[in-house]
């Protein structure tokens, strides 16, 4: 065994129960040790204490001795069993909250349904000449999580953080694996951009203090980037390849949650 040696946590039961082992065996070895010296002094030659009273002095030590480490194997025994349920709470809590995110990413509506609203929307808004924005939310987990059931605890909550920062008339979409769409109807670019550093704001709390994913938000705007709904499905499939290489390559430059910007998506639309 090395000393001062890094401690990986995967060992750390190890640890603690040979840990625990050493301090009983050396209680013992102590112990036993100065019962063994005792014996032959005191039984040897008069002393201060003779008779009944030496001996029940010397079994009283011993009988001290050992209740005093049956004493440490049973606190060790009940703490190792309130540590397990402890553990088994754990991961019973943290398969729970996987599973709500997994309902909630469930219960989301796809992009086949936003490409049915689109077209509804987007004929309401070319009939009345109001604007019309679509905002693409694309995720990106961090490498400790990525492939985890963490991940889509991490997606989980970040949809709830995006549902949360809507209006009754937005929509919110489930396009992909980290890759969200919310349909803004009504809403020009300079709104749009408002509402995106909102949504940012939300999902840097969503992400946590370990930075569970980084994130890039995207604006469409009808009419200053597309004219038509295919050129906005266009844009917003370019959008989702960009996030598919960046998952599968991790070869694309992220900006911060804090910068998280939208920029023009004209050049997509052109594609």
């Amino acid at each position: 065994m090395r000393i001062f040696d890094r401690i990986d946590p995967e060992n750390v039961e190890r640890r603690e129960r040979e840990l625990w082992l050493l301090a009983v065996a050396v209680i013992a070895v102590l112990a036993l040790g100065v019962a063994l010296l005792m014996y032959p002094h005191l039984f040897s030659r008069e002393v201060v204490l003779t008779g009944p009273s030496l001996r029940t002095t010397f079994f009283s030590f011993c009988g001290l001795a050992a209740l005093l480490i049956l004493y440490l194997v049973d606190r060790h025994l009940v703490l190792r069993q309130l540590r397990k349920q402890l553990t088994e709470a754990l991961l019973h809590n943290t398969k729970l909250r996987h599973q709500a995110s997994s309902d909630l990413l469930a219960a989301l509506p796809g992009f086949g349904d936003f490409q049915d609203r689109l077209a509804m929307e987007f004929l309401r808004a070319s009939s009345t000449r109001e604007p019309l924005s679509v905002l693409v939310v694309l995720l990106l987990p961090a490498r400790e999580i990525s492939g985890t059931p963490e991940a889509i605890s991490a997606f989980g909550d970040a949809g709830n953080a995006l549902r949360r920062r809507l209006r009754p008339d937005d929509a919110l979409y489930l396009a992909g694996t980290g890759t969200f769409v919310i349909l803004l109807p009504g809403i020009g670019l300079a709104d749009a951009r408002q509402r995106s550093d909102r949504l940012a704001e939300g999902l840097t709390d969503a992400s946590g203090a370990s930075n569970r994913f980084g994130l890039e938000l995207q604006i469409i705007n009808y009419p200053r980037h597309a004219n038509s709904v295919r050129e906005i499905e266009a844009a917003v499939r370019s959008l989702f390849a960009q996030g598919a290489d960046a998952v599968a390559g991790r070869d694309v430059t992220w900006p911060s949650v804090d910068a998280a910007s939208e920029r023009d998506v004209t050049s997509l639309v052109t594609k």
